[in-house]
């Protein structure tokens, strides 16, 4: 198995899809994010799976269970199982991250150009325990 190595700020920055996945194995999954002014994720719940977000590049507010939290470039969030949760771009450029999935949670390889895209896709991008080797 090869695994994933790579710059990941570099690719987080050049990175303009909405989501794109990078890699997924058995139990963790890589994703990069770039959320426009204004924009954000949308609020969920992953009853059975961590969730970590790093922050690249850009101002945004992260919501956990009520909790209002800024972040900017270089922090980092953990978002525990069975936590409400949004990521919002509260800046005036894009809010560029990665987050890591624990299990995985879209099918590996998905990228969603737009929000909108990533909408469409909902009920169909759902992890279904394919691996990227």
């Amino acid at each position: 198995m090869k695994g994933y190595v790579d710059d990941i700020d570099r690719a987080t920055i050049e990175n303009e899809d909405f989501r794109r996945v990078l890699y997924t194995g058995k139990n963790l999954q890589l994703v990069l994010m770039t959320l426009k002014p204004g924009e954000e994720i949308g609020e969920e719940v992953h009853e059975d799976r961590d969730q970590f977000f790093r922050i690249e590049e850009g101002r945004g507010t992260v919501h956990i269970d009520g909790e209002a939290n800024e972040v900017e470039a270089d922090f980092a969030v953990i978002v525990p199982a069975g936590a409400r949760h949004n990521v919002v771009n509260s800046g005036e450029a894009p809010l560029r991250l990665y987050t890591l999935y624990g299990p995985p949670e879209h099918k590996d390889g998905v990228v969603h150009r737009d929000k909108g895209q990533a909408e469409a896709d909902h009920d169909n991008d759902h992890w279904t325990g394919e691996t990227s080797e």
